[in-house]
């Protein structure tokens, strides 16, 4: 049964990297606005399912001692060090001519490794519990929507047709799955494994939400637009919050 819940999830999250495809028949304007309001739902969930989910999971299983407070330190270090290497280019801008093709590889090589890391990440949950993977699902759901559109659009933008475009980020996307089944194998094997995951995984979803997406809501300072993402990040917690039901 975990393994069901596992590979659907991931699978989910290996299908979402075509939803890129969708943004053609939009204006940028548009794109840009509904990308913010899911941003928004991503902060919500993903700061929720590290507090309300994985947190309280870590301090059960592994008290309140130093080993859970490192790895939940580390986890913050490595997406630091994740963002900082995999998604680094020389230029800062898109439309410097030189890199735009190693812009779209750096984007392709740490979309690949990031996918894996999520897919890695909700076998671990699964393996905790069921509704703990379910939460984190979620959670990577919230965040992959926004971040996969993006990346589509800076693919398009660094010369990639639309179909090469979907083709690679679907490639990419499929190693969530690879990662998957690494953790559903070594995890009963290697004992507290996925367990150790699971702090590691909550210090890299307050890192996301705190140091990518929040500053992402300051670029637009309308009440309305502000109210709104108030909402959605009530929204995402109250998500999280009510899979504790499920429990």
């Amino acid at each position: 049964m975990i393994w069901f819940y596992t590979l659907i999830s991931v699978i989910i999250i290996s299908l979402i990297s075509l939803i890129g495809v969708f943004s053609l028949s939009f204006e940028i304007e548009k794109i840009k606005k509904v990308s913010l309001l899911l941003v928004s739902f991503a902060v919500g969930g993903l700061f929720g399912d590290a507090i309300i989910h994985l947190l309280p999971e870590t301090f059960k299983e592994m008290g309140f001692g130093l080993l859970p407070s490192l790895l939940i330190l580390s986890g913050i270090l490595l997406f630091f060090v994740l963002e900082r290497f995999l998604r680094w280019q020389h230029c800062h801008e898109i439309d410097c001519p030189d890199h735009r093709k190693d812009v779209a590889n750096i984007i392709l090589i740490g979309d690949a490794v990031h996918n894996m890391i999520d897919g890695m990440i909700i076998a671990a949950s699964f393996l905790t519990n069921i509704p703990l993977g379910l939460a984190t699902t979620i959670a990577v759901i919230f965040h992959e929507i926004p971040s996969e559109i993006g990346e589509f659009g800076v693919l398009i933008h660094s010369g990639f047709s639309a179909k090469k475009a979907l083709l690679f980020n679907f490639l990419s996307g499929l190693t969530a799955i690879l990662g998957a089944i690494i953790v559903l194998v070594l995890g009963p094997r290697i004992n507290d494994f996925s367990l150790f995951l699971l702090p590691i995984t909550a210090g890299g979803f307050l890192y996301i939400a705190g140091s990518d997406l929040l500053p992402e809501l300051h670029h637009d300072v309308k009440l309305s637009t502000s109210l709104w993402q108030m909402i959605l990040i009530i929204l995402g917690i109250s998500i999280m919050a009510s899979l504790v039901l499920l429990g």
